[in-house]
């Protein structure tokens, strides 16, 4: 099986980021993937609640979705969007992160709302809040693809390895990890957290990532680290994408799971214990 794992530079702005999009999902299936990926914030990055709150959609009426669902349809491939910004009918008017797993024929077969939130101060001059704009979800989610089963996350989980256990030992072969990784976290942390989760779990982590620069009209922007990849169950780096925008592709052979899992069947050695 090829994926192809896009990388975008998105700005605020919905309807251009989409365009670039739809770009390069073209350019991945011409390339052979039958499984192409988008990152975290695949519509829009913003730090503006009220410019969020203007160009956020539900999901029903969401202009992104519905393109790329179509997309999808059009050249036959899976298709993850990483994630979409979209309103919700919570009362506090929070957000959610949504990622969704689209099939050949268009139609959304799973979706999964980021369980763990960006609550963090990176350095003096840089924090986050992501709780105070989206809510999280409370939901692990597993999708069977005729090639594999996927289990679904968003960036910042995967500082959090029992959910990667979790969705492994439910059958899960493939990972995956769209994100808009901090570039300052991503320079210490990014590879050695999703090789960690993939030997771990002795999975595939496909994991599209933001680049770059990303402009706002209502705010000072902010950097993402790029380097979208392709992790082998053994920790191998299949692929990686560099800093630029674009498509890297990388071909999977789900017999290296099991070989893996194999050599090391920790999923299946599981104790209990007292304490601390």
């Amino acid at each position: 099986m090829r994926v192809g794992l896009v990388q975008l530079t998105v700005s605020d702005d919905p309807a251009a980021n989409l365009a670039e999009t739809l770009t390069l999902l073209r350019q991945a299936a011409a390339g052979g993937a039958g499984f192409v990926l988008t990152p975290e914030c695949t519509n829009a990055l913003s730090s503006s609640r009220d410019h969020q709150q203007a160009v956020f959609h539900h999901e029903g009426d969401d202009p992104t979705l519905a393109a790329l669902r179509a997309e999808a349809k059009v050249l036959g491939i899976w298709l993850l969007i990483g994630s979409l910004g979209l309103k919700t009918h919570d009362p506090d008017g929070r957000f959610a992160n949504r990622s969704f797993l689209i099939g050949p024929d268009g139609a959304v077969m799973a979706r999964y709302d980021k369980i763990h939130m960006f609550d963090v101060t990176v350095s003096e001059t840089e924090s986050y809040r992501e709780s105070a704009g989206y809510r999280p979800g409370d939901r692990a989610v597993l999708a069977d693809m005729p090639f594999g089963r996927v289990g679904m996350t968003v960036c910042y989980d995967v500082r959090f390895p029992y959910l990667y256990r979790a969705l492994a030992q439910a059958g899960a072969q493939i990972i995956t990890v769209p994100a808009a990784f901090n570039h300052i976290t991503g320079a210490a942390h990014w590879e050695v957290l999703l090789r960690a989760r993939a030997i771990e779990t002795g999975c595939f982590v496909l994991a599209p990532a933001q680049t770059g620069f990303h402009p706002e009209r209502a705010g000072k922007g902010r950097r993402t680290h790029g380097h979208s990849l392709v992790i082998a169950p053994w920790g191998e780096v299949l692929a990686d994408g560099g800093d630029a925008p674009g498509v890297v592709f990388a071909d999977l052979d789900l017999a290296q799971v099991v070989a893996a899992r194999g050599r090391v069947p920790s999923l299946t050695h599981d104790r209990g214990f007292a304490g601390p």
